[in-house]
């Protein structure tokens, strides 16, 4: 039995064949752990450096500015607890969006809990910040910015290096939560004045269970505190054997995505425009986020007099797609990133998430378009 055409991108990516064929030595030939003074310990050792060395390079960072973890949920938990905890003295005032991944969300949440303040922006109908209402919100006891890169249900892409300057300006902690953006779009920490970035593989085509946290090392020299203790790992910011072939494999998925990160920029964004294109043909359609603005593969919809979740399940066979983010479909609540554009409950329900990826092809769009569009039809006959 065919299986259905993967479109959902923005929840995981499948591993390349290259990564896999870099991870593999690294399970059975040099399993050492890193942390070994021997020879198996220095192989993995010297892997676990290169790796740290492309995965800096990559954000124009310095090698010990990277701390692994095991994916962006807990770099984002490490970035705004350890600052929480570390800078309590100075300010317990946070910044966040309304847009964000319950990864930062939550633990937002928590931190109120426990006395701190957290204000929660809105966005504009396209999805961006307003720079104004921004930099009205800093007070004197604020002490991190948190701003994804890249929204993983609607793609939308922030200003990172203006939101930089405006929280170094008022010397003011920036975060940003890069899971969606690494390798698709170009990142640099210093250009950026980023002070925290959260990273994960799975996104770009590497392993699951892997993801690192950039910590600024000078101007301003970033300190904190460690939610996971045992061992003193990665310079005391976070505990734990290190997981070679999942570093290996994030580097060389890294690596790949940025050695063809023009041309498949290019690529998916074309198919993009072209599913879009298609779909649009039909009435009462609304783009969901900026129309450029965006990660390259990513196209998020409303469509009218229809349930997401019903058109994604009609549309199974033939594809495979989201009815929202992968971490909160299962929930009945409409997608919190779609009512903080101004969307209606109703709308907000009937969205639907295409994520193109690599391996994704011209007749591929073509065939989920077509279907896409029957699907749509009978669901509002059925309706009338």
């Amino acid at each position: 039995m065919q299986r259905p055409i993967y479109l959902d991108c923005h929840a995981t990516t499948p591993l390349d064949p290259r990564v896999l064929t870099a991870m593999l030595p690294y399970f059975t030939e040099h399993f050492g752990n890193p942390a070994s003074t021997h020879q198996y310990g220095w192989e993995a050792e010297a892997a676990v450096k290169r790796s740290r060395q492309i995965l800096a390079e990559a954000i124009h960072a310095a090698p010990e500015e990277i701390v692994f973890t095991s994916g962006a949920t807990e770099a984002n938990n490490l970035a705004i607890k350890g600052v929480a905890e570390t800078c309590f003295s100075k300010g317990r005032h946070l910044i966040t969006l309304q847009t964000e991944h319950s990864a930062v969300l939550d633990p937002c949440r928590y931190l109120q809990t426990l006395g701190f303040e957290v204000t929660v922006l809105p966005v504009q109908p396209n999805g961006l910040l307003d720079l104004d209402i921004l930099e009205k919100a800093i007070r004197s006891d604020t002490i991190l910015v948190s701003v994804m890169a890249a929204n993983n249900e609607i793609g939308v892409l922030q200003p990172l290096s203006e939101i930089g300057a405006i929280c170094h300006h008022h010397q003011v902690l920036f975060h940003t939560d890069a899971a969606q953006a690494i390798a698709k779009i170009p990142l640099n920490v210093q250009a950026m004045q980023i002070d925290l970035m959260s990273l994960t593989a799975h996104k770009v085509y590497g392993p699951k269970g892997i993801g690192a946290l950039y910590v600024r090392r000078r101007d301003p020299r970033v300190q904190l505190a460690p939610q996971l203790h045992g061992g003193g790992h990665e310079r005391g910011m976070r505990s734990g054997t290190l997981y070679t072939p999942q570093i290996v494999g994030f580097a060389e998925a890294v690596q790949l995505g940025l050695a063809e990160l023009e041309t498949e920029a290019k690529r998916q964004t074309e198919l993009r425009d072209r599913l879009w294109h298609k779909l649009r043909s039909l009435s009462s359609i609304h783009l969901n986020g900026h129309p450029t603005q965006r990660l390259p593969g990513n196209l998020n919809i409303s469509v009218e007099g229809v349930n997401g979740q019903a058109l994604a399940l009609g549309l199974q066979p033939l594809a495979a797609v989201s009815s929202g983010s992968a971490c909160t479909s299962a929930q009945l609540e409409p997608s919190h990133v779609l009512t903080a554009l101004g969307r209606s409950p109703a709308l907000a329900h009937a969205s639907l998430r295409f994520g193109i990826g690599r391996f994704n092809t011209l007749e591929e769009i073509d065939r989920v378009a077509a279907g896409a569009i029957e699907t749509i039809q009978s669901l509002r006959q059925r309706i009338l």
